[in-house]
């Protein structure tokens, strides 16, 4: 019989020593800088919009949010910091966190989805992304056949923008696409109706299994201005489309309930009434447990140098259970790390570029560096993937990838061919992949090591994530390329020539340097959510549960029959025969 045998990994840090405080200090300063952007982005459009929704006896949407999850449990939102920093229509207008929230709560001891138009940003109007941003968390709730719960109080599109947000293949409409996805695939989906729900927003609850409605809340095709600037009707939107209308009469909605707190109630004993947790099962009798070595360490493993070296063990020693973990294949590829650990006590398989200096596979004196994909090290991580889909281990992909290997060695390998392979392989994977971008994200590297447009349940980026095509020198050198010398220095002698295009290189460099930024990714929806190193592990808990919570929707084989159990057996007897 087959066991998994985990071992120790990791060893503590110096708190004193120097690299180590340099670290931490550069990091602590960076996550300073994103910790004071999610506070402006909480406040929304500032006090005098909550105390205008307080005055209708009415909730915030953050407030909702907490209340309906489980006391004492936390609230992992996604997406916090898309359409940070820009402005809409004419009058300039921001949309903090594209004026919805999405996030991940505990509800009697379930995780769900959570969807909430943000009523103090507009009146939990549609932005330009909010669409991607709803639909985003949608499709992870349909990936792990999680709950959707949806909290609508949304007076429609932001009209100004509508070009950005009604037409295309993401548009708002999309939103009901996925709905109907939900419920063909049997996830159950709520809707408390708060506020206003109107065009787009009232089709939004419409499908939901269980409708619920306040007493203040109205679902319409079109509100009673239109309607009176169409009809010269005297009426309002509550009349043409509140609970009495939808309750009683329609059948859109299925129960009226006073107020907010009493439709929070509601929505909580339906998902009460939802199968338990599958949890507790799939953890074959261990309980969770932390990591033996504090996550606070991550903050000063990661260089204050983005091309400095660091061991990539160290970080997933302050990820996994325990700090326990099984590496398999360790002698094939090595600038590439596969192995099972559990997370809250749960079995995950893991991909994660080594940053070390490795071994030539086919001359040991010769050293290549690690934290870009080779023949041998893309090979294994393809086997690899493979048999975690076939047993059904979730498999968590910690990037730091640079790319792959270049040059006529390369191409007379075939990597073309081998990365070909791997993109197949993730691209039919049907367990859950979650992709953390540790730190670099680049090029092909970052497709090939499931970033987002590989479809992840979830991709989470940290302070130092650094995602694009290729870091800034690189791309101004490329830029300027035909003008320098085989040293990649200008190849003039002309000193306003040389000023001109050192000062264009320059730019080149600033720009992408600024592109790179996590903030700008994260602002752009590039990525789930930006995480200070703390919450790594915490997301990653969470998410993990999510993927053993239902049962029967996805092969789960038990660690005896793990085809990941042969990987071991077959490299021992090919190293036996050398």
């Amino acid at each position: 019989m087959a066991k998994v045998i985990l071992e120790p990994i990791g060893s503590p840090f110096d708190p004193q020593d120097p690299t180590y405080l340099k670290n931490v200090d550069r990091n602590s300063r960076r996550e300073a800088r994103i910790e004071n952007i999610r506070k402006r982005i909480a406040d929304g459009w500032g006090q005098d919009y909550v105390d205008r929704v307080h005055r209708k006896e009415k909730l915030t949407s953050w407030e909702r949010v907490r209340r309906l999850a489980d006391a004492g449990t936390p609230l992992r939102a996604i997406g916090t910091l898309v359409n940070y920093g820009e402005a809409f229509g004419s009058d300039k207008r921001s949309s903090p966190a594209a004026g919805v929230i999405t996030a991940f709560i505990q509800v009697e001891g379930r995780h769900v989805v959570v969807i909430a138009n943000d009523n103090v940003v507009a009146s939990g109007s549609w932005w330009p992304r909010s669409p991607e941003k709803i639909q985003r968390a949608q499709s992870i709730a349909l990936k792990l056949k999680v709950p959707v719960i949806y909290l609508v109080d949304c007076s429609g599109l932001f009209l100004p923008e509508q070009g950005r947000t009604f037409p295309g293949a993401t548009g708002a409409g999309h939103i009901f696409k996925m709905n109907s996805l939900l419920s063909d695939a049997g996830v159950p989906q709520i809707a408390g109706v708060m506020g206003d729900s109107i065009a787009g927003g009232g089709y939004m609850p419409i499908i939901s299994d269980k409708v619920f409605m306040t007493e203040r809340a109205y679902m319409v095709i079109a509100g009673a201005a239109l309607v009176k600037g169409a009809k010269s009707q005297q009426i309002t939107s509550l009349s043409i489309g509140g609970p009495d209308v939808h309750v009683h009469l329609s059948g859109c909605a299925d129960e009226r309930v006073p107020d907010d707190s009493t439709c929070i109630l509601r929505i909580r004993q339906e998902i009460g009434t939802l199968p338990s947790s599958a949890t507790t099962y799939y953890r074959h009798g261990v309980a969770p447990a932390p990591p033996q070595l504090p996550t606070s360490d991550l903050r000063g493993i990661f260089p204050a140098n983005h091309t400095a070296q660091y061991d990539t063990l160290e970080v997933i020693a302050r990820l996994v259970d325990d700090s326990m973990f099984w590496e398999v294949l360790p002698e094939i590829g090595t600038e590439l790390i596969t192995g099972i650990a559990r997370i809250s006590g749960l079995y995950v398989g893991l991909i994660a570029n080594r940053q070390d200096i490795v071994p030539h596979p086919s001359d040991p004196s010769r050293k290549r560096v690690g934290g870009i994909l080779y023949r041998e090290g893309i090979a294994k991580i393809s086997a690899f993937s493979r048999a975690c889909d076939s047993d059904g281990l979730p498999i968590v992909w910690l990037q730091d990838i640079a790319g792959f290997d270049l040059g006529p060695e390369a191409e007379k390998l075939g990597l073309l061919g081998f990365g070909s392979n791997l993109i197949y392989t993730n691209s039919t994977n049907t367990t859950p992949m979650i992709t953390v971008l540790l730190r670099k994200a680049s090029g092909a590297g970052y497709y090939a090591m499931a970033g987002l447009p590989f479809d992840p349940v979830l991709q989470l980026s940290t302070p130092v994530t650094r995602l694009g095509v290729m870091e800034g020198r690189t791309l101004a050198i490329g830029t300027f390329n035909a003008k320098l010398d085989d040293n990649f220095n200008i190849a003039t002698e002309d000193p306003e020539e040389r000023r001109q295009l050192k000062a264009a290189m320059k730019d080149v460099e600033d720009r992408i340097e600024q592109d790179l930024d996590p903030v700008q990714s994260a602002r752009r929806g590039d990525t789930d959510e930006l995480l200070l190193f703390d919450e790594i592990r915490d997301y990653l808990e969470c998410i993990v549960e999510m993927c053993y919570q239902s049962t029967g929707v996805r092969r789960i084989k038990n660690p005896r029959i793990w085809t990941v159990h042969d990987f071991g057996i077959l490299a021992t007897a090919l190293l036996n025969h050398r």
